[in-house]
């Protein structure tokens, strides 16, 4: 594999902002720096991108599927298929996420997850979404399947996916969770706090150190009982948030956005098999969704995943707040590798994988690199 070059360049690097700057990639990152210093090199193919802008490549923690796939389908061409479909939103890490479901369904889909990382390196980890969650809030979480949290079941869960599973959402105040929680962290799984009813003073004594999707299917902010919503904002724990626009109306993005700042917010799509195709019926963990005008829900009105695509969310979170580029950076790739310790991710620096995303000066997404090559060009 030779070098390219992206040269003339507009580079926030996830460290600092390269005004007019060149980066120099094989599988990774060779070189990187300001233009001054230059230097072409034998065997170097050069691109101009004047003009254009160049982040790291997003990172999703929580999306369960997307153009007509899940990853609870339990099928492993598809699986691969659908994260290279992902890359066209300049995602270049991804969590395969799981629902709510009975645990031979679960247990299918770690082995079928297991099986597509092996063939796409794209499939950084598993985000467990449930099935140890409280009814309460379960969202589009189908209640039959819902369990208390079983150490065991999350040890073989484990196993069969390869140590793949990276986060977990949990509701902690459902029983006693001290071994459950043991298990995880002695694992390096990341507990979240999501669909839950959990108040600040039982989340105090768990170990949640993530939220999932911030003020969705929780216990919301109550001037008598912060809950899970007042406790993320208290803790400045890492928060996901779908930035969609009906998720988290824009005003309270904002408010979140002031509160725990760009250091601790983590952008997701929380994305289901209905995004990238038409409006419609779609299915979500055996029940029907109907997607109209941007949104999934169930029969009953109650929204079901997203179709968000990142590239919208990471110019959503800049129109909803006022951030800066680089603040969307950390909220997009930064945090994300920070927390769950992807050390070759995140940001654009030498030795790390040359994952990278090209917009133009109006953010309009032109390309996806991946491990250096070239996946995506409008």
């Amino acid at each position: 594999m030779g070098t390219t070059v992206w040269i003339n360049a507009t580079l926030y690097t996830g460290t600092e902002k390269i005004e007019k700057g060149f980066v120099r990639c094989a599988k990774t990152i060779l070189d990187i720096g300001e233009m001054a210093d230059f230097k072409e090199a034998e065997g170097d193919t050069i691109i101009d991108a004047a003009g254009k802008i160049i982040v790291p490549g997003f990172i999703d923690v929580h999306s369960h599927g997307g153009y007509g796939w899940d990853s609870m389908d339990g099928n492993p061409e598809e699986i691969d298929q659908m994260v290279h479909k992902m890359q066209q939103e300049g995602i270049t890490s991804y969590f395969a996420t799981t629902m709510t479901q009975s645990y031979q369904n679960i247990e299918k889909a770690m082995v079928a997850i297991k099986e597509a990382a092996e063939r796409n390196p794209v499939i950084q980890g598993i985000h467990l979404e449930g099935p140890f969650v409280s009814v309460d809030f379960k969202g589009a979480q189908p209640e039959e399947y819902i369990k208390i949290p079983d150490a065991a079941m999350m040890r073989k869960w484990n196993d069969l996916s390869g140590g793949l599973i990276r986060l977990v959402t949990y509701a902690p105040e459902t029983s006693d969770a001290t071994e459950f929680e043991k298990y995880c962290v002695d694992h390096n799984i990341v507990l979240s706090v999501g669909h839950s009813n959990a108040t600040r003073a039982q989340l105090m004594d768990s170990k949640a150190s993530h939220v999932t999707h911030l003020y969705n299917a929780q216990r919301g902010l109550h001037h008598r009982e912060p809950g899970v919503t007042g406790h993320a904002f208290l803790e400045k724990l890492y928060s996901e948030m779908i930035v969609d626009g009906y998720h988290i109306a824009p005003d309270m993005v904002n408010i979140a956005y002031q509160i725990l700042g760009p250091d601790h917010i983590e952008l997701i799509t929380d994305s289901m098999r209905a995004k990238g195709m038409p409006d419609g019926e779609s299915e979500l963990g055996g029940q029907k969704v109907f997607v109209k005008d941007k949104q999934a829900r169930l029969a009953d009105g109650t929204l079901a995943g997203s179709v968000l695509q990142f590239k919208d969310a990471f110019k959503n979170m800049m129109a909803f707040t006022g951030c800066r580029i680089e603040d969307a950076v950390k909220m997009s790739s930064v945090n994300q590798a920070k927390e769950f310790g992807l050390t070759q991710k995140g940001t654009l620096e030498v030795g790390k994988d040359a994952d990278m995303v090209v917009f133009d000066q109006d953010l309009n997404l032109e390309q996806t690199i991946s491990f250096g090559e070239l996946v995506l060009k409008n």
